[in-house]
């Protein structure tokens, strides 16, 4: 049975977000672009599971979640990208594009589990509580990641080491 039109749309509204947030995840178009269309093959096969008294573009972000987390499961290396693609897949940043680097590099190299809240909430705006369903995990730990991913992103921006630098990864 074919997910309803309504449906459809109000999906298909949520796939800019859905895209933004995947890119910077992933730092890769390409693979980013694979993570949506998997998000939306997965919405579309279990439309009839969506709640509609749910936020849509919460419920795809947690089948994105889940998804990334699958692949991070099934391929454990890490995959380095190119700096042009890494700077495309960051959103514009003013016209510095020294800033642009310095912030890419930055967030490459917080752990994912402080990456991915403090990407849910600042870029696409979610409350504590819409991260923390995405996430699966208590909002307690959502604050305090990003509160930890703040500060290591200042003292990486401001050249000093993170204080909290146990789990960060190198880039090479």
């Amino acid at each position: 049975m074919d997910a309803p039109t309504a449906f459809r749309q109000q999906l298909l509204g949520t796939i800019p977000r859905l895209r933004r947030y995947a890119r910077s995840l992933v730092f890769d178009a390409s693979a980013a672009d694979d993570l949506v269309q998997t998000t939306l093959e997965r919405a579309l096969a279990h439309w009839h599971q969506f709640d509609q008294r749910r936020d849509i573009l919460v419920w795809t972000l947690s089948i994105a979640h889940n998804a990334f987390m699958d692949e991070r499961r099934r391929d454990k290396r890490v995959t380095w990208v190119d700096g042009d693609a890494a700077i495309d897949a960051l959103p514009a940043v003013g016209n510095d594009l020294g800033l642009r680097l310095d912030l890419l590099a930055a967030l490459a190299r917080l752990p994912l589990e402080q990456r991915q809240p403090l990407l849910l909430v600042t870029l696409e705006q979610l409350t504590y509580a819409e991260c923390a369903d995405v996430l699966r995990i208590p909002v307690g730990t959502v604050m305090s990641r990003i509160s930890r991913a703040r500060t290591a992103l200042r003292d990486l921006l401001d050249g000093r080491s993170p204080a909290n630098a146990r789990g960060l990864r190198r880039v090479v």
